[in-house]
């Protein structure tokens, strides 16, 4: 192991829906699946953790504990939570301030948020940082969206920050080139939006990012633009109303099978298909959200989350810091927001897949 490099993510194994052995399971998983090059630091009760690393035989050495001796309750709200100094969030992030590495909770959410961005600050010139999420689309590419819920009340500049961030993201993780940015509005045209819209439309055309102009909710599953840009407020409705369509999509299925003989032989010919299917709005197959713009890699999950998401959120986690995601984003807001100037590149015409195309202000699509 000497002379390779190694990168620390600190997993948070406290205040999870179904106890600290699911989650330090997937830790686990993630180092085998990562190697060497990961250190895994466990924070949290290091009697819990022990017990559950005993079962385990030839726990790697590179894998270690972290002592926190309280855990911060899902059902508090985030100020109380950033009180408890001792709680596993609060000492895990402590650890990781000042050192490149990333952070996994799938604690208490609003906590885990609050207490990152006053125990890391933020990204030079960031000026808040935002919850990225991850949708499939009909085209089988991902479409990152932010905010999905840091955020609720937003100013232009916010929006543009968010557009920049989530283009970096994309870019990094899902190796895009030039991600295509939309800004999510109540129609395609120039002349539709409000004042939050059409002043962050201005600033984003005159930016260095891809920026392809205002698309409507039905563009984001149909895989129109790479990344979708809105305030936290409607974010937060979107990637509820998304964790919908899952369930849905299983009742439906399950219902229509029911119906006749016919119907229950054509479902077990497509089961692969369906499963597919099913899979594709999975939390667990990305992990977690990330919080972009705090210095320090921070990814969110879902407090229900199992053994599957938390070895793809440690993955997902890795890949941030070993890639460089943080510098990255520092880098793009310095050639985009950084004194007076927001870029240098004028596109205020739509552009989708290098087609440019202008609208009328008299449009009525």
């Amino acid at each position: 192991m000497a002379g390779k490099k190694q990168y620390m993510v600190i997993l948070d194994v406290m205040g999870a829906d179904h106890g600290p052995e699911v989650i330090i399971n997937g830790g686990l998983q993630a180092v085998d699946r990562i190697g060497d090059s990961l250190q895994l630091t466990l924070v949290g009760c290091e009697e819990q953790i022990n017990a559950v690393l005993s079962k385990h035989h030839n726990v790697p050495d590179n894998v270690s504990v972290l002592h926190a001796p309280s855990t911060v309750p899902m059902t508090i709200s985030a100020t109380d939570g950033i009180r408890m100094r001792d709680s596993s969030i609060a000492i895990g992030l402590k650890a990781l301030k000042g050192k490149e590495g990333a952070f996994v909770s799938p604690g208490n959410t609003g906590a885990a948020m609050a207490s990152s961005l006053l125990t890391l600050g933020r990204v030079e010139g960031v000026s808040r940082p935002a919850i990225c999420a991850v949708f499939p689309t009909s085209t089988g590419r991902p479409i990152v969206v932010l905010d999905v819920g840091a955020n609720v009340d937003c100013k232009p500049h916010h929006l543009s920050q968010f557009a920049i961030m989530g283009s970096v993201y994309a870019s990094v993780m899902f190796d895009m080139e030039a991600p295509r940015v939309g800004l999510v509005s109540i129609g395609e045209e120039r002349s539709k939006g409000n004042e939050l819209i059409f002043g962050a439309r201005k600033l984003l055309s005159d930016s260095t990012i891809n920026f392809v102009g205002n698309i409507e909710g039905r563009d984001i599953l149909s895989g129109t633009v790479d990344v979708a840009v809105v305030d936290g407020f409607m974010g937060n409705i979107l990637l509820k109303f998304a964790e919908s369509i899952k369930p849905l999509l299983t009742k439906s299925i399950q219902r229509q099978i029911q119906t006749n003989i016919f119907s229950r032989i054509g479902a077990t010919l497509l089961l692969p298909f369906l499963r597919r299917l099913k899979s594709q709005f999975d939390y667990a197959k990305f992990g977690g959200a990330p919080l972009l713009g705090v210095n320090g890699d921070v990814l969110i999950c879902h407090g229900s989350s199992n053994s599957t998401a938390i070895n793809n959120a440690v993955y997902g986690a890795y890949s941030m810091v070993s890639r460089g995601m943080k510098r990255k984003i520092h880098d793009e807001l310095e050639t985009n927001h950084f004194g007076q100037n927001n870029g240098s590149n004028n596109k205020g015409q739509d552009c989708r897949d290098g087609v440019v195309c202008s609208t009328s202000t008299t449009d009525q699509r």
